[in-house]
Parts: structure tokens; sequence; C-alpha cells
């Protein structure tokens, strides 16, 4: 996979970190590495992206990331970020899906999780594999909200998404991507719908929404991430933030303002 591909670099650790629950700073990433069971990524406060061979994840608030054993995998953190890693044991994978997702986190999920990495004592004998088999019941029944950025493997469509990667707020169009990719308009937007799924447009918008998340999350204003990330005019901005992610960016803010973890 090509280097570079978030915003904002920061520290980085060339190991995972164990099940719990721990303070992050903006930028920081865990490089790729795999899991014998099943992981659960939840950022109390803060946000997170998940990278694999399928492209990229991100968990804005109110979402988590799961990723199943054996995916080799990285995160990077957005803001100042209270993660918390939840490892579900294999025999209990295979009520979840077999792909990497994000899901929509409940009430109930968000304490659960909460009280599983917070590092407690047990009141009672059983109590966190009580707690765990709600945390797979709510997963069961989350629906699925994955802002998933896939990855192509075609040359051609690479080269684009690479240079797009690179400057997500390039105002190229398809046309002079394909001169620099040695490929036509044509060829190109049918190589989005095969490999991608979605078309040039919807790629590189949910491109920028995910750029767009780490700088609302690093305080950046909501206007200047509108310019920054390539929008004409922050109205245009808002409508496809909030057709995205299900949230106006204003209001993604003040989720990340007013998270009950903050200290």
């Amino acid at each position: 996979m090509p280097k570079n591909r978030h915003p904002s670099a920061g520290p980085s650790a060339p190991q995972h970190i164990p099940s719990g629950a721990g303070w992050l700073p903006h930028g920081y990433h865990l490089a790729p590495h795999t899991h014998d069971q099943g992981q659960l990524v939840y950022a109390a406060a803060g946000t997170l992206a998940t990278t694999t061979e399928r492209g990229t994840w991100v968990a804005p608030a109110n979402r988590a990331t799961w990723t199943p054993p054996g995916f080799a995998h990285g995160h990077r953190f957005y803001g100042r970020t209270d993660v918390r890693l939840l490892t579900i044991p294999v025999e209990l994978c295979v009520e979840l899906v077999e792909h990497p997702s994000v899901f929509a986190v409940s009430p109930l999920l968000r304490e659960a999780v909460l009280t599983l990495t917070d590092d407690r004592p047990e009141a009672r004998p059983g109590a966190h594999q009580r707690l765990l088999a709600v945390v797979i019941d709510e997963l069961s029944d989350a629906p699925e909200h994955s802002l998933h950025l896939p990855e192509p493997g075609d040359d051609r469509l690479r080269t684009v998404t690479d240079l797009l990667h690179a400057d997500p707020a390039r105002p190229a169009t398809l046309t002079g991507l394909g001169q620099a990719a040695g490929a036509s308009e044509r060829t190109l937007s049918r190589l989005f719908h095969t490999e991608l799924g979605m078309s040039f447009h919807r790629w590189r918008t949910i491109l920028r929404i995910h750029h767009a998340l780490a700088h609302l999350a690093n305080g950046m204003s909501v206007t200047d991430t509108a310019v920054t990330c390539g929008w004409s005019n922050p109205s245009s901005f808002i409508d496809a933030f909030n057709e995205v992610v299900g949230q106006t960016p204003g209001s993604y803010q003040a989720d990340l303002r007013n998270s009950p973890t903050l200290p």
C-alpha cells in the first residue's frame, strides 16, 4: 500500500498496544500488525482510522472499528484520543462479520466497552464474560456505518488514487488525471465502478471526508476545513459531510468537545 495516505503525520509505535484504555496524541500511528483474535477499537474521545490492504475505515464519534482475526491492519488517531481496545476471543468472532467494518455505537454498547476497558476488577465472578456477551449482542444488531475508502489493484487506477491521496483538494477532472495514468476517462470511470464499487466523484468525496474528519478533530474550523479539503464553499462541504457521516461538521466537533471521557 502506498505510504503517507493519512493527513498530519505524528508519533508512531512499531507494535500494537494491548486491550485496555489510554490517551494518545493527535496523529499517533500504530504500524501494521495482526491479531490471533478479533479486535474492537473505540475512540471514546477523538477519531480513529483503521487501514488494511482492502482500504481505510474511519470511525468518528459514536462509531467503533471491528477487525477480525488475521487481518493485517494499522491505526491512526486524530485529535487527543481516548482509545479503547477490546479483544474478542476467536470463539465469539463467528458471531460478527468476517471483514473489517465500522459499527454504530449504542449507549449500551458504549458503556459496556468503557467498563470492560477500564481495568476495574470484577464485581462478581463471570461479570466481564457476561458483559462481553452484551457487546457481541449489540454488535450483531448494530448497523454497519463503514466510512470505507477502498484501494485499487489496477496500476492505472492506483496512479489516480495516489495523486488524490497526495492532494485531496486537487481540482483535476478524471480526464486530466487519466493523462497522468495513461488511461482514458471512460476506462478509469469503468475501473472505479468495477474495482472500487463507486464512482470517481464518490470515492474522492469519501477521501475528502476522511481528511475533513481528521482536521476537525484537531480543532480546525469548518470553513478552513472546507477549503483545505477541496470544497468551493462551506455549504457544499456541510451537505456532503452530513450525507456521508450522518451529522454536520459542527455537531461532530461538538460531540468531540463534549465527550464525557475528556479529563
